[in-house]
């Protein structure tokens, strides 16, 4: 029982800390896109690429992957599962602004 509590309480810790880490993934496509002018179009792929950036950044070597890994690994599966769906919707999103852009004349 007692060589249990330990490995519960990294476990927890490591939960924790892997549900802080996962990158926001956005929505491909928003109602209002196509009634937006094309310096907001520009300022959406700006966001977008940011977002993008954010959820590279979370597969990396951080902190928090360091100590999921070590404590609890299926914690970094699901943030590295995450991030895979936050890049893709980010890259989707850009796709679908550039578009946009392109059939406006921007």
């Amino acid at each position: 029982m007692t060589k249990i509590k330990p490995f519960l309480a990294a476990a927890f810790a490591a939960a924790m800390l892997a549900g802080c880490a996962t990158p926001h993934v956005v929505d491909e496509r928003q109602t209002a896109d196509a009634d937006l002018s094309c310096d907001a179009l520009a300022d959406e792929i700006v966001d977008a690429e940011r977002f993008e950036q954010q959820a590279r950044e979370e597969k990396g070597v951080t902190g928090t992957n360091v100590v999921a890994g070590l404590l609890f690994w299926p914690a970094i599966v699901g943030t590295y599962s995450n991030a895979n769906e936050a890049i893709e919707a980010a890259n989707e999103r850009q796709r679908h602004l550039h578009e946009l852009r392109k059939e406006k004349g921007c």
